[in-house]
């Protein structure tokens, strides 16, 4: 964390490439620059002190696989598999991720679900092997992913999202789903726990629940408040508690929530660009870490990526309000003009030239 440490005078020599970082899911390698601090002490003083020393982008942390995670509790990437609770997941090329199929849901009534499935017992993985065969990156933030999360994804793939949605505002239901929301937060904050005291270096954790279509929220505010936040707000605190950063992947047009995530103390939003990102990031900056996006522009224009670097952070990185920046705009990311631009520029700034 940066805390009170003095930053260093910005020097052009920063801007040298000094290593790459392979990308996400194969795509081309990621240059690396001669940065002051790394990579991770500034993602970190981005969420912990909310004064960093350069603008971070989403591109800028590592991530922890588990094997037990991914082959019992995780959607499958490249190949079909089955869960552990039995639910097939089919991977699908086009999209790049993995679906159910649908149409046999493990059970249609929630109040069934004691019957069909149990939780795993996740004291019973092998940690120690994991610890001995894993070895993260110290030079980016290292973050642990809960894909398909806890909550509503993990009702859909239990139910199908016909019955699931159903199940949330049913009388007969919700003390049902409530119960196996329960359970599952405590499975997760035991995962927590485990990941905590095997990979000490681990520095965040993000959780999967999407929470809306093109359009819209899946579900009203007042369910949102009744039959999540409980569970969400104590695994945040739990995830705070243990001196780590929480942030939460969750698509969909849900602009009209995001205040109970902040309510709830997660510390960012890895969201879609069908959201009003400038309009949430005036309301909310200083409580949520948002991963933004520039304006689109000409990326074969270097005068129009200077231009919109420069806006970028001079709208999304005030004082005491930084904003990663996400993927919104993918091909900002891959721009040199726009991304050496908004390095520098950010260094300056935040050296308060």
């Amino acid at each position: 964390m940066n805390g009170l440490q003095k930053k260093p005078a910005y020097s052009k020599r920063e801007l040298l490439t000094v290593d790459t970082k392979p990308g996400f899911f194969g795509s081309g390698d990621i240059p690396l620059m001669d940065t002051p601090v790394s990579y991770r002490e500034n993602m970190n003083a981005h969420y912990f002190d909310k004064d960093p020393w350069f603008t971070a982008s989403i591109r800028d942390t590592t991530s922890l696989q588990l094997k037990d995670y991914n082959e019992n509790l995780s959607r499958p990437h490249g190949h079909d598999a089955v869960d552990f609770f039995g639910v097939p997941w089919k991977w699908v090329e086009s999209a790049g991720g993995s679906i159910t199929p649908g149409g046999n849901p493990t059970f249609t009534d929630a109040n069934e679900w004691r019957d069909k499935i149990s939780i795993p017992d996740v004291d019973k993985w092998d940690w120690e092997a994991a610890a001995k065969d894993y070895k993260m990156d110290p030079r980016f933030s290292r973050i642990f992913t809960f894909l398909n999360g806890f909550w509503f994804e993990r009702l859909i793939s239990l139910m199908d999202f016909e019955n699931a949605a159903m199940a949330l505002i049913d009388p007969d239901q919700q003390d049902a789903v409530k119960d196996l929301f329960g359970e599952m937060t405590n499975m997760g904050i035991k995962l927590v726990d485990k990941i905590c005291e095997y990979f000490p270096g681990i520095d965040g954790f993000t959780v999967h629940d999407d929470w809306g279509a093109q359009k819209a929220p899946f579900f009203a505010e007042s369910t949102a408040y009744e039959m999540f936040f409980p569970y969400m707000k104590d695994f945040v605190d739990h995830i705070h508690s243990k001196g780590r950063y929480i942030t939460i992947h969750s698509c969909g047009k849900i602009e009209d929530r995001v205040h109970i995530f902040v309510e709830a103390g997660i510390d960012g939003w890895e969201m879609m660009n069908i959201n009003d990102v400038r309009k949430l990031y005036t309301e909310f900056g200083d409580k949520l870490c948002f991963q933004a996006w520039p304006h689109p522009f000409d990326v074969n224009d270097d005068a129009a990526a200077v231009e919109a670097a420069r806006e970028f952070f001079d709208f999304f990185c005030k004082p005491g309000k930084p904003s990663l920046l996400g993927m919104g705009f993918r091909e900002a990311l891959d721009c040199r003009v726009f991304r050496e631009e908004l390095y520098e520029y950010s260094r300056k700034k935040y050296l308060g030239l």
